[in-house]
């Protein structure tokens, strides 16, 4: 079975994470995001933040991170399968820092297409930095504009989620879809 995929992107601090462990909560299938792992796992190998200071290692590592969960994702049982961030993120987050990437980033996104783009936007009430988010908020929304930049470069029609509750928001999710 190829079930549907359904990327969840947005900007650092949007909510995307709730949205996946709500959706969790309904018993759907959810991958979530890595980079967050990538970078715990930098500190332990005694790189403090890998995303700054070697931003194209890291870019690396999430690139083959998000391709392993699509074609995970492309072999499930499921019906659907929800992920948060897709692979034209790493692209996005790329040209947000202004560095350049080799081809084979562009190509793995026009070879690993998902069915739905759902963007979050920034939300300034609920952003929240944390150890693991380095961006402010205004570096957010800029963040958002390289998402939907990226998105819509490769065809896709983005699905902006609407301000709300968590269960608003995932309800508007999943009645996008018919489930």
């Amino acid at each position: 079975m190829n079930p549907k995929k359904i990327a969840i992107t947005g900007g650092p601090g949007t909510g995307k994470t709730s949205i996946i462990n709500a959706l969790l909560e309904k018993d759907y299938l959810c991958y979530e995001e890595i980079s967050r792992q990538l970078t715990l796992q930098a500190r332990e190998d005694g790189i403090e933040q890998l995303f700054l200071t070697e931003p194209l290692l890291f870019s690396q590592k999430l690139l083959e991170g998000r391709t392993e969960q699509y074609n995970k994702a492309s072999n499930e049982t499921a019906e659907v399968v929800f992920l948060d961030r897709g692979i034209p993120d790493v692209l996005a987050y790329m040209d947000f820092i202004g560095d350049e990437y080799p081809e084979y980033f562009v190509e793995s996104c026009k070879n690993h297409t998902y069915d739905s783009i759902f963007i979050l936007p920034p939300w300034e009430s609920i952003f929240t930095p944390d150890s693991e988010r380095y961006e402010s908020f205004e570096e957010s929304q800029i963040i958002h504009e390289h998402l939907s930049k990226t998105y819509t470069r490769f065809g896709y029609d983005l699905l902006e989620v609407p301000f709300g509750t968590v269960e608003e928001r995932v309800n508007f999710i999943l009645q996008t879809l018919d489930l």
